[in-house]
């Protein structure tokens, strides 16, 4: 099964964080099963992500009138379109990730505004959008924080990330599923207390991901 696993934290690999440590479980689950031939690794913060400023606006508004574009405006439509042509032929996304300040990080923003392309991801319509990733598309958060989510208190709600990403990826594009595992409480909780909890997590999510 064509999979991307997309890093989004600062210093990938580093076997200390525990968003690494979910990635390295979901990784061992995969060569169990399937062909790493079929798995591309994505380290957000060592790839070519452009930034949505000044130069990515000028070349937007290039594309839509026509006008030829600048050697910087044709770098930046160059890598965006490698990762969308990347994004789009991998049917299964994973994204290994930090919960920083509450939210997704800085390199994952930078992520979205490249695939988040109107008429290539999704649509829009007369009634609002639709989304055009809806062939057997499923999306899977590993996700590491210190504190604890789900508790139902006031913590709860501040914790943007899985619910800006949820909604962006099966609201706004349509992916057909979306699963969540998380190691929390890594800052309170012993580390083998977390990921055990995470690995029993992820041992029912991936059957799922995979059928």
């Amino acid at each position: 099964m064509q999979t991307l696993v997309i890093n989004t934290h600062p210093t990938p690999g580093n076997k200390e964080h525990f968003s690494q440590k979910l990635l390295d479980m979901f990784l061992e689950k995969y060569d169990g099963r399937f062909d790493r031939k079929d798995l591309e690794i994505l380290n957000l913060y060592a790839a070519n992500v452009p930034r949505l400023d000044a130069n990515m606006l000028s070349m937007w508004e290039a594309q839509a009138s026509g006008r030829e574009m600048t050697a910087k405006e044709l770098e930046i439509e160059a890598a965006q379109k490698q990762l969308l042509q990347q994004f789009k032929r991998n049917h299964r996304i994973v994204i290994a990730a930090p919960t920083h300040n509450f939210m997704i990080t800085s390199a994952m923003k930078d992520y979205m505004d490249n695939i988040l392309i109107a008429r290539e991801t999704f649509r829009y319509t007369q009634t609002g959008s639709e989304g055009l990733m809806n062939d057997d598309y499923k999306m899977l958060l590993l996700v590491a924080s210190g504190s604890i989510y789900t508790n139902n208190d006031r913590y709860t709600p501040l914790e943007m990330q899985h619910y800006y990403v949820k909604e962006m990826f099966t609201n706004i594009m349509a992916f057909n599923a979306f699963d969540i595992v998380r190691a929390q409480g890594t800052a309170t909780l012993p580390a083998a207390q977390v990921l055990d909890s995470a690995k029993e997590q992820l041992d029912r999510a991936f059957v799922s991901f995979y059928q």
